[in-house]
């Protein structure tokens, strides 16, 4: 009996024992895994973007508290570079091998670093989860290269013509269409140029692409002049500018732009201050954005009263440009997955809506187009349906920043110094077309 009691015990004490440690495991596996928990680091993602304007900027911020709220394990590292200073440091931290991992490209640059093996091709997100039915096809075939998309985009950009309505009912001059399918034709603006241009009252006729500008804005502006003659700078494939930029066509664009300024007399190479809020310039292809600009800074110039809006000029063709500042994930990102999550929220219908809503910027989706009633009124549904029917893409090709420099040297030569049209376009061609064949030779 006594043996019996002895052997209990010490199998209640050996259960005893065995339930503290079991305690004990479970006490010390929890706080492991508290530790665990606690000392587990956020995925930290670098994001380059041009600084741009403070409503952008402020748009950018917003949408990034709000996508760390729904991704908690996820920080989102915004790095905003004033815009002459960002593609030599964005292409500098690329060859440096410490690109961010999502980036903002200029989508006319994409050939660059798609070709150089900088972007992560994002074409199975886009066509799985882009919702890109969504995305006019122009612009989505400027987002591609070799076929597969490489940037998600968030606003789409335009150009149109802006007139003085005041020099326009002096001289009895009809105002253009607000129609955004019936632009004027250049030959028409021509002719009306002639009659509002006053050189003793300082009154010029027509700023016809932005004057004479640095950096990307010669490009934007001025290429729609060579294909809505009938021109173009490369063929299909990209491979030459010959027969293109110096083809019959784009002789007769650049001859048509060289005698605004020297023929006719209606355009001029220096210009007063702020020469079309002043009054002393009736006509002018301005952007999208300077709505706004008009808005903020000449509140006294008023749409409808002082200046109208009216689509782009066509000649052969009605064609304007598109293009802007895309989303991209760079190769050398050790998180892609969360890198496409913040891409696809930024650049979605929601994200897309509140970016449009603090910017007034355009939509690059056609959804995000339709819930805003003043993007389908005018003045600025003329934006919104050239970029949606008329708009075509700067050539997608990894020389295309020396085809920018190249284009703006052309219009400046035949512009401005008054060159011989043809042996200005041949140098420009022989220009491209030689960092076309160092392309060729280094693959």
């Amino acid at each position: 009996m006594k043996k019996r009691v002895v052997i209990i015990g010490f199998i209640l004490f050996i259960i005893a024992i065995a339930g503290y440690l079991f305690s004990l495991f479970l006490t010390y596996t929890k706080d492991q895994n508290m530790i665990q928990e606690e000392s587990q680091e956020k995925i930290q993602l670098q994001f380059w973007r041009n600084y741009g304007t403070k409503s952008e900027n402020d748009a950018y911020k917003k949408l990034i508290t709000s996508f760390e709220k729904e991704h908690p394990h996820i920080e989102i590292n915004m790095v905003s570079v004033p815009y002459g200073d960002y593609e030599l440091r964005l292409r500098t931290e690329i060859a440096a091998s410490s690109p961010p991992d999502i980036m903002s490209v200029d989508s006319p640059n994409l050939a660059l670093y798609a070709h150089s093996g900088s972007l992560l091709s994002i074409d199975q997100w886009m066509k799985s989860e882009g919702n890109i039915d969504d995305i006019p096809p122009s612009t989505l075939e400027g987002l591609k290269y070799n076929g597969e998309i490489y940037l998600s985009p968030v606003v789409e950009s335009g150009v149109a013509l802006f007139y003085n309505i005041h020099l326009f009912k002096q001289a009895g001059i009809p105002l253009p269409s607000k129609d955004p399918h019936k632009p004027l034709t250049w030959a028409k603006v021509l002719e009306i140029a002639k009659k509002l241009n006053d050189p003793t009252k300082e009154v010029f006729g027509i700023d016809p692409a932005q004057g004479f500008n640095d950096g990307e804005s010669p490009a934007y502006f001025k290429l729609p002049l060579l294909w809505q003659f009938g021109s173009d700078v490369l063929d299909l494939e990209a491979n030459t500018a010959d027969g293109y930029l110096n083809s019959d066509q784009a002789l007769e664009a650049l001859q048509f732009y060289q005698d605004l300024y020297h023929t006719h007399k209606v355009a001029a190479v220096e210009l007063p201050p702020d020469p079309f809020v002043s009054g002393h310039l009736a006509m002018s292809v301005m952007g999208s954005w300077t709505l706004a600009d008009f808005e903020k800074n000449f509140p006294e110039f008023k749409l409808g009263e002082d200046f109208g809006v009216a689509p782009l000029p066509k000649e052969a063709y009605q064609v304007t440009p598109n293009g802007g500042w895309a989303l991209g994930i760079s190769t050398k990102s050790k998180h892609p997955q969360e890198a496409w999550e913040f891409i696809k929220y930024i650049t979605s219908f929601e994200g897309s809506m509140k970016y449009v809503e603090m910017t007034g910027d355009l939509p690059a989706r056609y959804s995000v187009a339709e819930e805003f009633p003043e993007l389908n009124n005018y003045p600025k549904n003329i934006f919104v349906q050239q970029a949606q029917n008329y708009s075509k893409n700067r050539p997608v090709t990894p020389v295309y920043p020396v085809i920018s420099d190249a284009i703006k040297d052309l219009f400046e030569d035949v512009g401005i110094g008054g060159k011989d049209v043809e042996s200005s376009a041949n140098e420009a061609v022989e220009k491209i077309n030689k960092s076309l064949q160092d392309v060729k030779s280094s693959e």
